[in-house]
């Protein structure tokens, strides 16, 4: 009980501002004790606020009191410290630089505990004690500790905001609600806050919708990407399967026509060899036969002669020799040509079906992309602005206009040397690739001119036709001439009949493999579409060898 007592007379002599023993006591009008030097400091700090307040009971006091020394006080606790006790540890934690500090502590603060709207003051939760038991303090708002309540005074006022003013969306205080807000719709500021607390919970609940719908979305996705997987998966095993028939199928017609040429040569040499063994035995005959009358020739004796002579001189049948062909021989060179007619047929086949084969693999979109462009306000949805590279032009091309123009020029331009650089035909591509949807526009002055898309390793150096545009399987060019055209893709030539027109538009749908040329007047006629499968990204391109003529992409954005 003892040390009890000692303990509450401790706690008595406390200053509830510094928390330690009172150096120098001070009582104010209220009666609370303070060190004379940490109320002191307290109210300097309210100066700006024009208040002197009690830091425990917050009663104010006008003007400032003089302060004097209690020395009753001052001599107890001088006593005291003399009995070897000092003020018991706070149990508290010292703010730290993250934290907010309680803003009636001196010297090294505390952290906050609480933050109270109406003081704009943040309390440690020792000085935070009146707002707990004094009844007029127990009426005070009190919210976690903010480093942001000095934004709840009116910078023009020097009150605290209370009001919102709806008419230009701002908080308050009630001398602006008089002033320069005078007739704007105002109201409490809690009851704004209300009506936007109901938003803020109606905003909550969409969202927290949308992330049900989004999440049922993303698995509807998953399941999307694991059935594309599967029907691929399948896909390919069972065209594995089939090319694996077609080649047996191959195969075996292969063995069947070598088995069938092996079968009617040795028909053929068996009956060549039997007609040349009898020949062979009428030669051997006849020898004998030369012989013998060799021999009856030079007999003395004419009787002997003329009986002999009968025998001798008859000859048997000859061996019938006319299957055998004097002319040039054709044997199995008319099978070769009848397996390389097949070769072709099935070469057509593969090359029209395989057109049909990969377009329905293209076909595949499971996400429903939007269809191809019919008007041009659908193709300017896609428009892109090309400008081209300057590295890549010929030396005969002459680039302006921010790049969007090349003119071909008689006169050799000076570039410096560049391994992008086309260095025999006049040709130019764009600096920028071409991937998804793409339409940009030409204008052309002359009287031809050529538009193409390439690949970037397309072939650039030397004299060789290939690195012209259209002239391999790296580039597709369109020569656009005053009333007719021609398609160029690895060297093959297709004439196109079209409208004239100066102005020629281009869509790609790289995904999709369509390329697609547009002549551009006051409708849109489709030149020719390529239906294929690009496996790069592309370049624009422009091929023109007429001096003056001049090609320009259009700016459509």
């Amino acid at each position: 009980m003892a040390q009890k007592g000692i303990q509450l007379d401790q706690e008595t002599f406390c200053c509830s501002i510094c928390l330690d023993l009172l150096k120098d006591p001070v009582a104010i009008p209220c009666g609370h004790s303070y060190c004379m030097s940490c109320i002191k400091g307290f109210w300097d700090g309210e100066d700006q606020r024009r208040i002197n307040s009690c830091p425990q009971c917050r009663q104010t006091f006008t003007p400032r009191p003089v302060l004097g020394k209690n020395t009753i006080l001052a001599a107890l606790v001088e006593q005291l410290k003399k009995t070897g006790l000092q003020a018991a540890p706070a149990d508290h934690c010292y703010a730290g630089p993250k934290d907010v500090a309680c803003d009636v502590c001196t010297g090294r603060k505390l952290k906050a505990f609480k933050s109270c709207l109406q003081c704009l003051i943040s309390y440690c939760e020792n000085h935070l004690q009146p707002h707990n038991t004094v009844g007029q303090f127990k009426k005070h708002k009190l919210v976690e500790p903010s480093e942001k309540l000095q934004e709840n005074i009116c910078s023009h006022h020097d009150k605290v905001m209370e009001i919102f003013c709806r008419t230009d969306q701002q908080s308050i205080c009630y001398l602006c609600s008089v002033d320069e807000h005078k007739g704007h719709d105002t109201v409490s500021a809690a009851a704004e806050r209300t009506e936007r607390q109901r938003e803020l919970e109606v905003s909550q609940q969409n969202i927290q919708q949308r992330i049900q719908d989004r999440e049922k979305d993303v698995k509807l996705l998953q399941q999307e990407v694991e059935a594309v997987s599967r029907s691929a998966d399948k896909a390919v095993e069972d065209s594995e399967k089939i090319f694996t028939q077609l080649i047996r199928l191959l195969q075996k017609r292969s063995s069947d026509v070598k088995q069938q040429i092996r079968s009617q040569q040795e028909s053929e040499v068996s009956r060549v060899k039997e007609l040349q063994e009898k020949l062979q035995q009428e030669i051997t005959e006849l020898k004998r036969k030369d012989a013998e009358l060799k021999q009856l020739s030079h007999t003395e004796d004419h009787n002997q002669f003329l009986h002999n002579y009968p025998s001798v001189s008859q000859l048997s049948e000859p061996t019938d020799s006319s299957s055998i062909n004097i002319r040039p021989l054709r044997y199995f060179e008319d099978v070769t040509a009848a397996v390389s007619k097949l070769r072709d047929k099935l070469q057509d086949i593969l090359r029209d079906e395989w057109t049909n084969i990969s377009l329905t693999v293209t076909e595949v979109d499971v996400l429903l992309s939007e269809p191809e462009p019919k008007t041009r306000a659908e193709f300017l949805k896609y428009s892109c602005e090309i400008t081209l590279d300057p590295n890549t032009a010929n030396t005969y091309l002459v680039l302006s206009q921010g790049n969007r123009r090349a003119t071909y020029t008689s006169k050799q331009q000076s570039y410096s040397s560049h391994p992008d650089r086309f260095t025999r035909w006049s040709q130019v591509l764009s600096r920028e690739s071409l991937t998804g949807r793409c339409y940009w526009e030409v204008d052309c002055r002359g009287t031809e001119f050529r538009i193409a898309v390439a690949y970037k390793n397309v072939s650039r150096a030397g004299n060789s036709r290939e690195c012209g545009f259209g002239f391999n399987d790296k580039s597709w060019m369109l020569i656009c001439r005053t009333n007719s055209y021609d398609f160029y893709f690895n060297n093959i030539r297709t004439p196109i009949s079209g409208p004239g027109s100066s102005r020629v538009g281009v869509y790609l749908d790289h995904k999709a493999g369509i390329l697609s040329f547009y002549s551009v007047s006051e409708t849109m006629t489709l030149l020719h579409r390529v239906q294929t499968t690009f496996t790069q990204p592309l370049y624009a391109g422009l091929w023109i060898y007429h001096d003056g003529v001049t090609a320009e992409f259009r700016k459509l954005k």
